[in-house]
């Protein structure tokens, strides 16, 4: 056994180097996915494919690598040789979704395997019948793109050509897709680098029982936090809008929490059947929902590594939405993944309601805006919006802050328009639409395009248009999201259609939810928001019960006092949720 001070040295070290690759990413890509929004993460994995340590980047990745890692040596087993470094993107052999590739790259000492440099990356176009290959109404995997096995992109150090000019051949944008893999290779060998180093330390038998350490510390921490917590067992429901193709019909997610001593559980039986639109999700990604979920009410916030998982159960059926099967299409799990962290948290809302916060925006929403200039070359607009928290029992929501599953950063307007044909008319947040409560959710934003080139398809994966985000002990839902041509006509939450020269389309993400009575916000918190332009006049006489005018908005305390007392007599009881309809007033 290392010393105490060796482990926490070689802790810091492995997780900067996860971070080391996170950076060589960001500064390799190719493409606004990675380079603006960041949907990518790294990590290093141990011979065996556990997760060791996870660089800064997506909890919706957090136990996909070893999920993937772990299937490509079940293929591979003893085949594996210096130089190798592997692919794969199959959501039905241990990947997510097409669009996401995993590249793997062994380090050998005593001439086996000792840990794996493990990199995902969201590409902009893997195929199939869309630009971008992440439409939501897609009915068949068949249908989305390229679906790479686990397969050698490097044999012995020889690149693996018959592979590479496969993929060059299936992609609309083979520049950017291949940039982007060679960000990823590049981040591989940043890490070999830094592991050798450690190897050349600490010997292998050295390496290896770190990394055991490292994983037996979060497990330490993971378990301890857990004992503190309240033995319980909660059950939570929520709805998806529809899947696009059976419009209008409601799609449930279930989600059972079960805590005893150090260990807790989340079983999602009872969850909808797989539907025939493309938001199925795959097991890995309704995992790291459910451990997302849980790291957020332990009381430390320890390593991600494989020692967390081994105290936290997950029960995901198959052939559920939440854990599709084969034909299924899952180019747009991304929906079902964080609406997925959404119930997670409600049932943990009613077990530590001091610890969780409000339904977030239901998010991302994910655009995507592809096609060919006059000249016949092809653009492809990948974007993910996120906009705000839900209120959380101490303070109000973030505003224009990802979600804490998606952790993306916000496109840069002046990249968008420079590499598409796209004109952003406005960005920017919407009053009123943050959940009314003692503590406000956080306030939707809304993106507004201009179309210039002659045509390309508009893909939208959006939800929360009739299923609020919920609303907490008292506190209200936010506002519903909503899709619009401007000057034309409203448009369904999640859609696929053709964008003209000059049409304008404008999407508003969904309000977070508020916690607690909204009759008991602080007056400066709602003077603050007043002259902050995120509640109206009429929205603070409305939601909070306060009285104000003029401009800058004054407070009329005496008006306001009487007010909320109307109010506070006819309010009614307010459950621990508090959802509603779209059109539903009461």
């Amino acid at each position: 056994m290392q010393d105490p001070i060796t482990e926490e040295l070689f802790r810091n070290a492995i997780v900067a180097l996860g971070d080391e690759m996170a950076l060589t990413i960001y500064r390799a890509a190719y493409s606004g996915v990675l380079k603006n929004i960041m949907d990518y993460s790294t990590a290093i994995c141990d011979s065996q494919g556990r997760l060791v340590a996870q660089g800064l980047s997506l909890p919706g990745h957090i136990c996909s690598i070893p999920v993937a890692l772990q299937s490509c040596l079940r293929h591979f087993g003893a085949d594996i040789h210096e130089g190798d470094v592997l692919t794969m993107n199959d959501p039905y052999d241990g990947g997510m979704h097409l669009p996401d590739i995993f590249v793997f790259r062994p380090v050998f000492a005593d001439g086996k395997p000792i840990a794996w440099a493990a990199t995902i990356c969201h590409h902009t176009d893997v195929g199939g019948r869309v630009p971008g290959s992440n439409a939501s109404d897609s009915t068949e995997i068949y249908a989305e793109g390229l679906r790479i096995p686990p397969l050698k992109l490097h044999d012995r150090g020889v690149p693996n050509e018959t592979l590479l000019r496969m993929i060059d051949r299936n992609v609309r944008l083979p520049a950017r897709v291949m940039g982007d893999l060679r960000a990823q290779l590049a981040a591989c060998e940043i890490a070999a680098r830094g592991l050798a180093d450690l190897l050349a330390r600490h010997g292998a038998a050295g390496l290896r029982a770190l990394m055991d350490a490292t994983m037996a510390h979060s497990e330490r921490l993971a378990r301890h936090c857990l004992s503190e917590l309240p033995d319980g067992e909660a059950t939570f429901t929520d709805w998806i809008d529809d899947d696009q193709i059976d419009a209008g019909v409601p799609i449930k997610l279930v989600c059972t929490v079960r805590k005893q001593g150090e260990h807790m559980s989340f079983d999602w039986t009872g969850s909808s059947p797989q539907v025939k639109g493309a938001i199925n999700n795959t097991w890995s990604y309704t995992a790291a929902a459910s451990f997302t979920a849980a790291k957020s009410v332990l009381s430390v916030n320890m390593p991600n590594n494989d020692g967390v998982f081994r105290c936290i159960d997950v029960t995901v059926p198959a052939g559920t939405v939440t854990n599709g099967v084969l034909p299924a299409a899952c180019a747009a799990r991304g929906l079902t993944g964080f609406r997925a962290a959404d119930c997670a948290f409600g049932a943990l809302a009613l077990l530590y309601p001091d610890r969780v916060f409000a339904a977030s925006d239901g998010g991302n929403t994910g655009i995507t805006i592809g096609g060919y200039d006059e000249e016949r070359r092809p653009y492809i607009y990948v974007d993910f919006l996120s906009a705000a928290w839900g209120a959380r029992p101490w303070a109000d929501g973030l505003d224009c802050n990802t979600t804490m599953f998606a952790n993306m950063a916000s496109f840069s307007i002046e990249v968008i328009e420079a590499e598409n044909p796209l004109e952003i008319l406005d960005y920017g947040m919407v009053p009123d639409t943050g959940g009314p409560g003692r503590f406000r959710g956080g306030m939707s934003l809304a993106r507004t395009w201009r179309m210039l080139a002659h045509e390309g398809i508009l893909q939208v994966r959006a939800d929360r248009h009739t299923h609020r985000p919920y609303g907490l002990h008292g506190g209200g839902p936010g506002t519903p999201s909503r899709n619009a041509l401007l000057g034309e006509s409203e448009l369904a939450a999640k859609l696929t259609m053709t964008l003209k020269r000059g049409q304008v389309f404008r999407h508003e993400l969904p309000g977070a939810g508020g916690w607690g009575n909204p009759l008991d916000r602080s007056l400066d918190l709602v003077a603050k928001d007043l002259r902050d332009g995120l509640v109206t006049i009429e929205g603070a006489a409305r939601d909070y019960g306060v009285v104000a005018g003029g401009d800058p908005p004054i407070i009329d305390h005496a008006a306001t006092h009487a007010l909320r007392t109307q109010l506070r007599a006819k309010r009614k009881p307010a459950p621990i949720v508090a959802w509603r309809p779209l059109h539903d007033d009461n």
